[in-house]
């Protein structure tokens, strides 16, 4: 076998000295994506893989089992209730509301709205009667998020576009004549490198202009935060917190609406300082209710007096489960006993229990179709016996389940769409011990019947931001099982799984133990005969694309092939682009001397080495995202195809008009397709 012969990429003599380091920067220049040099590279890169990409063997299978379509959890307001479902023949999904007697209309339509498919929904919030929507769209990927307000009735815009409401919530004041939202400065007011930051709260008026929105929240504060704010039903009550970048902690202030205006709102101190995440929700019956990880990293729930919100007042209600992490909770009050439904999830498996509401008596558990993930539940804000969720699991798409709190009963509200015919497959949860002797789990989802011996097989893993990987339907999963081959889920420190302190053991100066825990999966699935180094391949995106870049480079011998889909890959630079800056507090910092030995220790693009045979790589990326910059997986595709000597190949799939998150259906599954028969080629499937 020849070496592939790759487009050229000039190597420049380009090197940093940051606290007293050598830190060379050879392909600096792709940095630069409106440059020739770095188009024309692009193009080069495309004609390869058009040339590799073989036969796509999987997309016509993973087109017919996305055509289950998904359905949403209902938000009840007044008579109406809204949610989102799409067919199996639709792009994406339609937001409509149903009035009190059943009559069911599109809100809102993004194929109605822009027919190429680029354009999508990325955030909804009825007011608190039902009878205004604010939503926001973006386009081609970009999650720019532009705010319109229409009119539920009739369907017609009263508001917008307002611009700079990205991740912006929505928090309605009654009545529907205002709203608290956050926006970004206006780009002319800040530097250039700083146009994505300098958030800040607002207060707007419906009909009147953006121009004369009252700024309550934020000046002064750091760039780098993200805002939240919420009102209660009632309108007494607001809450507003402040997170810096990603941390998980943040700050939290309420202030009493019928005591100050609300455009100059008495907000004091809840939480300040503290590090511990916090949000507190108003209760009907005049308590106030703190779910909160601060002395309980796996959650709790306390009660206190709206008048008296800070720590010394709290009172345990739901205390902290030794296993579970507390996900969520809804009140049930419309009942002889009011009930609480706390929402957990014990070892990444969900579950949901029932307590008393006033001593947080556990009297049950709410019965669930599975063992899988449960999402979202959802009460009436009048309040009732009823709550909703969603469910699914490894072989289940997405299912709304509603829950009678008279009965003690669970039923079917809203199934998805679309009939699939999906195939049967076996599911294990197992534990593995990591390098330094922690026990990790891992869910292992592989063909019915005898084995043969080892299989193909996928390493999927994430790691990172507290965000834990939890059993669902996935079509490109079930693709590849139905085919042969066996699926693996790491559930990796830095992830939610077990609570805070399994987060925390897995970022900053810790974010090695993510990759042993990776490493550590893999040697155990070879271990096991489940698979062979020759059959083993790894796929992660985004944080989990740092996480396949980092496990490439340190053991290239354990794996045969890679999909790095959107990844960090250069981390002594991270911060300088997209919304790297928020990443910090997850990461670490290359001004700092400490970190920057971190950094510097695992940075994927750094440790790429003359004359090793690297692992076969598909680096897939997207020339619209804005929260990771491609330039990552171009850096290091064009330093892996310069040292790589390998005879298995280094691929780019460079993808316009989509960003990092939401896309059109039918480019999920070519995506989807690409990247299972790229895994196919490389393990033997």
């Amino acid at each position: 076998m020849t070496r592939e012969p790759y487009p050229s990429a000039r190597r420049e003599n380009i090197t940093d000295v940051l606290h007293d380091t050598s830190v060379p920067d050879p392909y600096r220049w792709l940095e630069d994506a409106d440059s020739p040099d770095t188009k024309g590279w692009l193009l080069a890169q495309a004609e390869l893989y058009a040339e590799r990409r073989g036969t796509q063997r999987f997309k016509s299978r993973i087109a017919e089992l996305l055509r289950s379509g998904a359905v949403g959890v209902p938000t009840w307001r007044g008579g109406r209730y809204f949610y989102s479902r799409r067919t199996p023949d639709q792009e994406h999904a339609v937001y409509y509301v149903v009035e009190p007697d059943g009559t069911e209309r599109a809100l809102i339509d993004p194929m109605a709205i822009d027919p190429s498919g680029v354009t999508t929904l990325d955030a909804v919030q009825p007011d608190k009667e039902g009878r205004l929507l604010a939503y926001q769209i973006s386009v081609g990927g970009d999650e720019e998020s532009i705010l319109y307000i229409v009119d539920v009735a009739t369907g017609v815009r009263v508001e917008g576009p307002i611009d700079r409401c990205r991740y912006s919530p929505v928090a309605w004041l009654p009545g529907g004549e205002a709203f608290y939202y956050v926006r970004r400065l206006p780009s002319t007011e800040v530097p250039e490198n700083e146009t994505q930051f300098h958030r800040r709260v607002y207060l707007h008026r419906v009909g009147t202009s953006t121009e004369d929105d009252v700024m309550i929240f934020g000046a002064g504060l750091k760039m780098t935060n993200y805002y939240g704010v919420s009102v209660s039903r009632d309108g007494h009550w607001l809450q507003v917190s402040a997170h810096e970048g990603t941390a998980p902690r943040n700050d939290l202030w309420v202030a009493d609406l019928t005591a100050s205006p609300i455009d100059r709102p008495d907000l004091r101190v809840v939480q300040e300082g503290v590090d511990a995440q916090t949000g507190l929700v108003f209760g009907r019956d005049g308590r106030l209710y703190v779910h909160t990880d601060r002395e309980s990293p796996r959650g709790r729930v306390c009660v206190t007096d709206p008048a008296t919100p800070g720590f010394e007042a709290w009172r345990d209600l739901i205390p902290e489960d030794p296993e579970a992490v507390l996900s969520d909770f809804a009140i049930l009050d419309d009942l002889e006993r009011p009930v609480m439904l706390v929402g957990w999830t014990r070892h990444a498996i969900s579950e949901i229990t029932v307590h008393d509401l006033e001593s947080g008596e556990r009297l049950g558990e709410v019965p669930t179709p599975g063992l899988g993930s449960i999402g979202g539940i959802a009460e009436r804000p009048e309040g009732g016996h009823e709550a909703w969720f969603s469910y699914t699991d490894n072989t289940t798409p997405p299912t709304i389940q509603r829950y009678d709190a008279r009965t003690g009963e669970t039923t079917l509200w809203a199934a998805s769409p679309g009939a699939v015919e999906v195939p049967e497959v076996r599911t294990e949860q197992v534990v593995y011990r990591s390098k330094d002797g922690t026990d990790v789990r891992m869910l292992i989802i592989s063909p019915v019947g005898e084995t043969t011996g080892p299989r193909p097989t996928i390493l999927y893993g994430y790691g990172g931001f507290g965000l834990s990987m939890t059993p669902g339907y996935s079509a490109s999963i079930l693709a590849w099982v139905e085919a042969g081959g066996v699926y693996a889920i790491a559930n990796l420190r830095g992830g939610g799984e077990e609570g805070e302190e399994w987060h925390r053991a897995g970022m900053l100066a810790h974010k090695q133990n993510v990759f042993d825990d990776f490493h550590s999966a893999a040697e155990h699935l070879i271990a096991t005969g489940i698979t062979t180094p020759q059959q083993l391949g790894i796929s992660g995106g985004s944080n989990g694309g740092l996480l396949v870049g980092a496990a490439l480079t340190q053991r290239p011998d354990l794996y045969a092939a890679v999909v790095c889909s959107a990844p960090l890959l250069d981390m002594i630079r991270y911060e300088k682009f997209g919304l790297g800056a928020t990443w910090n507090v997850e990461y670490g910092s290359a001004d700092d001397p400490e970190q920057f030995g971190w950094l510097r220790g695992y940075s994927p693009y750094h440790h790429v080495k003359e004359s090793v045979a690297y692992p076969a790589t598909l680096f897939t990326t997207f020339q619209s995202d804005t929260r990771v910059h491609p330039l990552h997986a171009w850096k290091m595709c064009a330093a892996l195809q310069h040292a790589s000597t390998s005879d298995r190949p280094v691929l780019l799939r460079n993808e316009a008009e989509v960003g990092h998150g939401a896309r059109a259906v039918s480019r999920t599954a070519e995506l989807s397709a690409d990247q299972l028969t790229f895994l196919a080629e490389h393990t033997g499937l």
